[in-house]
């Protein structure tokens, strides 16, 4: 699955701690392909990581309004780390962009945002409302709660991120 990194804890054994930190090859690049349902991080050309991924729960097409249930395509940053989100950990990714404010803007509608790669929601009953369909988000991609401990400590803000069909 690539080269050797490491991952470890930056705090005290006693308990699990939230954020890891991590001493390996620069994640320059993440890529959703959303058809097959996977987020890869890459080094330039090498996939370092690999996760499956739930989207929004209307994922074909890309996003166009807001509510409209879709996960965004095209290329964005990673622009935001929230360590207090409702779903364990969150990026956020920086939808809409000007582009997709002008598609909006011409339709009449509200483009939306607030789209981030995120856990799993932190409150037992949301957790068992998303998990009843395999795409349940309003349109971010979610992981297990341990891979975006591992995510959030691999990819820095300012990180490119491309989501293809």
């Amino acid at each position: 699955m690539g080269a050797m990194a490491t991952l470890s804890l930056s705090a005290c054994a006693s308990a699990k701690p939230r954020f890891l930190s991590y001493r390996g090859p620069e994640v320059t690049s993440l890529v959703i392909n959303k058809g097959a349902r996977k987020m890869y991080l890459l080094h330039n050309e090498q996939i370092l990581r690999e996760y499956d991924v739930d989207l929004g729960f209307a994922p074909r097409g890309t996003k166009s309004k807001k509510g409209d249930g879709r996960t965004p395509e095209g290329t964005y940053l990673i622009d935001r780390r929230n360590p207090r989100s409702r779903y364990h950990l969150s990026l956020g990714i920086s939808y809409p962009n000007s582009e997709d404010r002008a598609k909006a803007k011409a339709a009449g509608v509200d483009p939306g945002g607030d789209i981030f790669i995120h856990g799993q929601p932190n409150l037992r009953s949301e957790f068992k409302r998303a998990k009843k369909t395999p795409d349940w988000t309003a349109g971010c991609i979610a992981v297990k709660n341990d891979e975006i401990e591992e995510i959030y400590a691999m990819v820095n803000e300012g990180t490119v991120i491309t989501l293809r069909p």
